[in-house]
């Protein structure tokens, strides 16, 4: 929940920066010279950027948490039996552990959008980031094309 929150927070403080900067484009836009209508128009761009950056974002949240509603609700959420350091971080040899077998699952059924989502998780807690993004948003497309 706090994750939530945390998002929400997040993306409105950063609407309300993209209704400033908005706002300052279109002033530099009004003042009518080649020079501030130049700088008004590319000022007005980074907020639509961002805009599109935050709904792509939100969309990849939503359909990630609906995916992991849908295991849940299957009983095939991958269960956390990973070691701990004392700092509460994840031992790496043990994500490596979990990691081989998730990709060892996710090749025996490579269009299976449950193993691609296990292997996201594996990814996240290898510290993998980007793989995981991937992972998850194959898992996504594969849900999708199951409807």
């Amino acid at each position: 929940m706090r994750a939530k929150i945390s998002y929400a927070l997040t993306a409105a403080v950063l609407v309300v920066y993209f209704v400033l900067v908005g706002s300052r484009g279109v002033l530099l836009i009004k003042a009518g010279t080649l020079l501030t209508v130049t700088f008004g128009v590319a000022v007005l761009i980074l907020p639509v950027i961002g805009v599109w950056f935050l709904w792509k974002n939100t969309q990849f949240v939503r359909d990630a948490n609906r995916l992991a509603a849908e295991l849940d609700a299957e009983g095939g959420l991958p269960v956390d039996t990973l070691r701990r350091l004392p700092s509460g971080r994840i031992d790496r040899a043990s994500a490596d552990e979990v990691f081989a077998l998730r990709k060892a699952e996710t090749e025996d059924a490579p269009d299976d959008w449950r193993s691609w989502f296990r292997l996201a998780v594996a990814y996240h807690d290898a510290r993998d980031t980007p793989r995981a993004r991937k992972a998850m948003q194959r898992a996504i497309a594969l849900r999708k094309t199951a409807s």
